[in-house]
């Protein structure tokens, strides 16, 4: 796989998307940690431990990544794809910023 490099706009995303009124649903949550973790590749998934059999959350976040990876999506493409979702959140719950 090769590096793909943080886009400005993904990067402006993760930080708002600490900045929301509310918090977001699990599966909101869920979808952005696939998309984040898609997006960075820090590590690729495929380096990337399997969870305990007892840590649930754990889990749900690697099997959401899993979905996106499965899917083909591309680490650009995910970067993408998470700053439209953390937009989508922002006028959702609203914004401090």
């Amino acid at each position: 796989m090769t590096f793909t490099p943080k886009t400005p706009a993904f990067e402006k995303a993760v930080k708002d998307s600490r900045n929301l009124k509310a918090k977001p649903d699990n599966d909101e949550l869920l979808e952005l940690y696939s998309l984040f973790k898609q997006g960075s590749q820090d590590p690729p998934f495929a380096e990337a431990p399997k969870p305990g059999m007892f840590d649930l959350t754990g889990k749900a976040k690697y099997n959401a990544w899993k979905q996106v990876e499965d899917e083909g999506v591309s680490a650009k493409d995910a970067q993408e794809k998470y700053v439209k979702k953390v937009n989508a959140l922002k006028e959702k719950y609203g914004f401090e910023g």
